[in-house]
């Protein structure tokens, strides 16, 4: 079936502004999207060039498309052929991770991605069977549908650029929500402070239970969503990047935690599952070995669970730094061979360094305040050698590790 786009409001909109949005994502701009990426010319010169015969927004569109396509490779491997808003970019889910979520919805029934943005979800979701994208920005409703059809041309998709608080849910299998954090202006990690807020989203879970909400990892939850929501943090390349409350049929273990690493490519390499209350033993003492878990493994609150699959041990109490005397292959666990151990004294390091000839130093901490490019300043780093520094508390003083990151067979991602 081929995408298809109702686009209803009942909001005030600028007409010139979506004909702008619509002319930017029909073929009429493409010439000149192609022009604009050739490079070879200053900003200055093709602005210039572009602006003898487009209009001025028309110009800063094509302009802020090919800068936006650059920086969107990294999320999405059809970004040349899509289209972004700075915020929309940012906020979106990248495609491998969307591709992860929409595998928990049900297939070739319709859903619903509510706030659905520039259609990072969105087009994820199209995928799997039909689905209508729910955003009141009649403009990012546009680029969204565009988006779709870059990546996904026979997608059953409609559109709605209406308030989410107002949309019928009930005749939808599931869906989706990625509320707005930044509707005071600023960015916030409390909930209820989000557009819409937990009162919107629990009204539209009564209508339909089954239901994805997404979060910034920090995320402060709504107490009754901890038990009836799965909470899982998803992680990729060692960032975490976003939290989902899972509802309803969507949910696998309701009141649990997961913690997801996503590869590029290859969808989920490891999932671990725990209540978050697991208690951490302390090492008696510092091993061969230092681990460093993933971040989305630290964000769920799991470390003690893959502690303890691996029998592992923190170095020290409240700091999420393991230790052991073999090497241990796992992608949620960064290892690290200690070289050396000494406290923290800034001329001590400094000279163990130099001694060792490091000129590339990777640096990390945990319950140490210092500032980390103030440090790197100051230990006048020269050479070719490389290594890690880790700083953090150890015996009741801040300690200085020194330690080769090596990779363990079979733990890559």
């Amino acid at each position: 079936m081929t995408t298809q786009e109702t686009v209803s409001t009942g909001l005030p909109e600028d007409g010139q502004r979506l004909d702008d949005y619509r002319w930017l994502v029909s073929g009429a701009a493409e010439p000149w999207l192609r022009r604009a990426a050739e490079g070879g010319r200053s900003v200055v010169s093709l602005t210039a060039e572009l602006r003898r015969e487009l209009s001025p927004t028309r110009t800063h569109l094509v302009l802020e498309q090919v800068e936006l396509r650059r920086r969107a490779i990294g999320k999405f491997t059809a970004a040349p052929r899509m289209f972004f808003t700075p915020l929309g970019l940012e906020q979106a889910t990248d495609e491998h991770i969307a591709a992860y979520k929409a595998a928990r919805f049900p297939p070739r029934q319709p859903v619903a991605d509510l706030c659905c943005g520039i259609g990072g979800d969105l087009a994820a979701l199209a995928r799997r069977g039909p689905v209508i994208g729910v955003d009141r920005d009649p403009a990012v409703s546009i680029l969204a549908a565009a988006n779709v059809r870059a990546v996904c041309a026979a997608a059953d998709l409609k559109m709605a650029a209406v308030d989410v608080a107002n949309f019928d849910i009930h005749s939808h299998a599931a869906w989706h929500i990625d509320p707005d954090r930044r509707a005071g202006g600023r960015r916030t990690t409390r909930v209820e402070l989000h557009e819409p807020g937990p009162e919107v989203i629990d009204h539209l879970r009564a209508r339909q239970p089954d239901a994805a909400v997404k979060l910034a990892p920090a995320a402060t939850l709504p107490d009754s969503w901890e038990h009836e929501a799965e909470l899982e943090w998803i992680s990729r390349g060692g960032e975490c990047r976003q939290l989902v409350c899972w509802f309803g049929e969507l949910a696998r273990r309701a009141g649990q935690r997961r913690a997801t690493l996503v590869s590029e490519g290859r969808g989920a390499v490891r999932t671990l599952v725990g209540q978050g209350t697991e208690r951490l033993p302390v090492a008696s003492a510092l091993k061969q070995y230092l681990y460093e878990p993933d971040a989305a493994v630290l964000a769920a609150g799991l470390t003690a669970v893959l502690a303890a699959e691996h029998q592992l041990a923190a170095i020290t109490p409240g700091v999420a730094y393991l230790t052991a005397d073999r090497q241990v292959a796992d992608p949620a666990l960064a290892c690290f061979a200690i070289d050396a151990v000494l406290p923290f004294d800034k001329r001590r390091l400094r000279a163990l360094l130099r001694q060792r000839g490091i000129g590339r130093l990777e640096i990390k901490k945990r319950g140490v305040d210092v500032d980390l490019e103030k440090l790197r300043r100051e230990l006048q780093l020269s050479g070719n050698a490389a290594t890690t520094l880790i700083l953090m508390p150890h015996a009741g003083r801040a300690t200085a590790i020194v330690a080769e990151r090596i990779s363990v067979q079979g733990a890559a991602l």
